[in-house]
């Protein structure tokens, strides 16, 4: 570019974090700032791990996080770190429903490696799983584990090595004149200056989407417990069983040998109360923890016993149809918003970050891919 375009993305998680490396390395002047650092514990992208699979009833969702695991592979290779492990996928289903069929249906329309197999087949493969009351399940071989947080760092190292540039501030909108946004302020008084201007704050939208737009997305509490394996018993590990998902009355899933921890993850994705990132309680509740052990104890019988040995409370974002908000905030012609991750937004990073880096610099427009929405579709109070 003969005049590089100075961009600021405020927000280093799956979002923002892929959204600034995707500009930086074609050809803009990136900063990216941070309240709390990239995958910090409050962050919808923190924590240890997340599930990786193009298991979807929505076909855009197919489809982006192909796109998306194309370049976790790629980052993987460049960066020599460990992002992501294709450990499979094991979808478990009481009956065949229609979820199963769609997911089916769309994973052989996009030609992602798949296969039904049924309840006797799935004992013989995973005995650690009570399967008697499951019709069968879907195996996703190139699923797998995502590391969060080294992934989030991961991507901001390589922003910095690509010349780009981090900043670790609390950030607040600064001046707009004529329609435009000039500058964001942080916490010490200083100001950054931009030509355009991102912000993928995840559930920090609230008060940006209300000052901007009149509305926000609900934001709710989410709960997830590692449970620790049985001593010298490497049945319940990544060596011995895929990421796994149980779509009964609730949707219930899990990792093995959960990240740094080494543990067993469960959690349900289940949409909790309504929460502020930044003041809510984070301690687990004693009921989820129940919940928890109860559905392990069902569904892994030689997990019965197993001590809990770690948990957290993270949070949802919550796009209404699970699609991805990215779009100019109303009346500025240079500052846009990408959040709305929905719970299941961390895998689809590189891909969101790539979308919104087509966006900033005129490529796409607004609403131009169906995996996104825009602000005009939604009246959320």
């Amino acid at each position: 570019m003969a005049t590089r375009v100075r961009v600021v993305v405020v927000g280093a998680g799956a979002f923002g974090g892929w959204t600034a490396l995707s500009l930086q390395r074609r050809g803009c002047e990136v900063v990216l700032i941070d309240a709390w650092g990239p995958g910090h514990v409050r962050s919808s992208s923190g924590g240890s791990s997340r599930v990786f699979r193009q298991s979807y009833a929505n076909p855009e969702m197919v489809r982006l996080a192909g796109r998306a695991r194309r370049l976790w592979i790629e980052e993987q290779e460049r960066s020599g770190r460990r992002l992501f492990d294709p450990i499979g996928l094991v979808w478990l289903a009481p009956r065949r429903s229609e979820l199963e069929r769609a997911v089916l249906s769309n994973l052989e329309g996009a030609s992602v490696p798949h296969e039904w197999i049924d309840a006797d087949r799935l004992a013989g493969m995973y005995p650690q799983i009570r399967t008697d009351d499951l019709e069968g399940a879907i195996v996703e071989p190139g699923a797998g584990v995502l590391r969060a947080r080294e992934a989030c760092l991961a991507v901001r190292d390589a922003l910095v090595e690509a010349g780009g540039a981090f900043r670790a501030s609390w950030v607040e909108p600064g001046t707009t004149r004529s329609g435009r946004m000039e500058d964001v302020r942080l916490a010490d008084g200083s100001s950054v200056s931009a030509d355009a201007f991102v912000f993928a704050v995840g559930p920090w939208q609230a008060a940006l989407l209300r000052r901007f737009a009149g509305w926000s997305l609900p934001v709710t509490r989410q709960e997830t417990f590692v449970f620790g394996t049985p001593p010298g018993d490497d049945s319940f590990g990544p060596g011995r069983l895929p990421v796994w998902a149980y779509q009964g009355e609730e949707f219930w899933y899990g990792v093995p040998g959960d990240g740094d921890v080494g543990g067993f993850k469960v959690a349900v994705d289940r949409r909790g109360p309504g929460f502020d990132p930044t003041t809510g309680d984070r301690t687990p509740s004693a009921i989820g923890m129940g919940e928890a052990r109860a559905f392990l104890e069902d569904r892994f019988p030689g997990m019965a016993d197993a001590p809990l040995i770690d948990a957290s409370v993270c949070q949802y974002t919550h796009a209404v149809d699970g699609r991805f908000l990215a779009d100019r905030l109303q009346g500025l012609s240079n500052a846009w918003v990408a959040t709305g991750g929905s719970g299941h937004g961390f895998k689809h990073g590189p891909a969101v970050g790539e979308t919104v880096g087509s966006l900033v610099l005129g490529e796409q427009s607004p609403g131009d891919d169906p995996a996104f929405s825009v602000c005009s579709e939604w009246h959320v109070t």
